[in-house]
């Protein structure tokens, strides 16, 4: 038996070993060629998918549930294509620190309604930005901050702490400055109330009593702080994605998918309900652009209550 001191200083230990690997990984990936780092996502990726499956239950339920006219080689293909997504995804994670510039931008990255965005992130009415995980959200937080655009972003705290500081570092580097979701209520109103950015990841599982609507044709909870921070504010909503283009690493578009502007008058702005519908199909119309590059591992749906599920039904049968 372990004692109760001894406890801690063990689990210490192993935190500190697993930042030291990841950091020797990510310094491996870091003097990697771009082509021979996709070349070995790709080998990684086949791995995950058929001798050492990974997170294959979630995956599968996912896909059965959202495509459930697929083939079985049809999910696998998919499957196997965001594995490849998401390991590069770590890979230009770790070479965005040594070959993301301000100077060198441009060849990396290109915009989709760039004046529209550009006009309400540099205006002086608070924004809120919403993504979901799709792309690679984390180097579009790098590059709005590259830019010269701050955002605060709302994330749970890494339960390994030496990893924690690493990615928050990181995140932190050009201007994105991170609060843990506990207790931050009061923070974002005031990033809000004087003009700030802020930025969330709206696909979140919220639990039973989130605020339930359809996603990609399933029933997702949401949560309800994310609409509440736009209609309490009046400030307007922009659906956004950081989407990898042209099938190569660090080659990404920026786009806008919609805007809600509480000063509107709009439909999507007239309540939790109506603008958490909107953006969700916001989202899903950013993901049926390259679904490969969406989280399918992600518990994105899970069984709504039975009242929820009742009212989801009726519904649909009235649309």
């Amino acid at each position: 038996m372990i004692s109760s001191r001894l406890r801690p200083a063990l689990a210490h230990l192993g935190d500190a070993l697993a930042y030291f690997l990841v950091r020797v990984i990510v310094a491996v990936i870091q003097v990697l060629p771009l082509d021979m780092g996709n070349s070995l996502c790709r080998g990684l990726a086949w791995l995950l998918t058929g001798p050492l499956p990974v997170r294959a239950k979630a995956t599968d339920h996912n896909l059965n549930l959202i495509f459930p006219n697929a083939t079985a080689q049809q999910r696998l293909q998919l499957k196997k294509a965001m594995w490849h997504h998401l390991l590069l995804m770590v890979c230009e994670i770790a070479w965005a620190q040594r070959r993301l510039h301000l100077t060198n931008w441009h060849r990396h990255v290109t915009f989709r309604e760039n004046e529209t965005m550009l006009g309400y992130m540099l205006g002086p009415r608070p924004t809120v930005l919403v993504t979901g995980h799709f792309g690679n959200f984390e180097i579009g937080g790098y590059v709005s901050g590259l830019m010269g655009v701050s955002t605060l972003t709302i994330a749970r705290r890494l339960d390994n702490a030496y990893l924690h500081r690493w990615v928050e570092r990181f995140r932190s580097a050009k201007g994105q400055h991170m609060v843990d979701k506990e207790g931050c209520a009061q923070m974002v109103d005031a990033h809000l109330r004087a003009g700030g950015i802020l930025s969330l990841l709206a696909d979140q599982h919220a639990g039973d009593k989130g605020c339930w609507v359809d996603f990609m044709g399933a029933p997702a909870s949401c949560h309800k702080a994310l609409s509440l921070f736009s209609l309490s504010s009046d400030a307007p909503m922009l659906v956004v994605s950081t989407q990898r283009i042209g099938g190569k690493p660090m080659q990404f578009e920026v786009n806008c998918y919609g805007i809600a502007d509480p000063l509107s008058g709009g439909e999507e702005c007239s309540g939790v309900p109506a603008m958490t519908k909107w953006y969700n199909e916001r989202l899903a119309a950013a993901v049926a652009e390259a679904p490969e590059q969406y989280w399918w591992l992600h518990r994105r749906w899970r069984k709504p209550p039975a009242r929820v599920a009742k009212r989801l039904a009726k519904a649909a049968a009235s649309a």
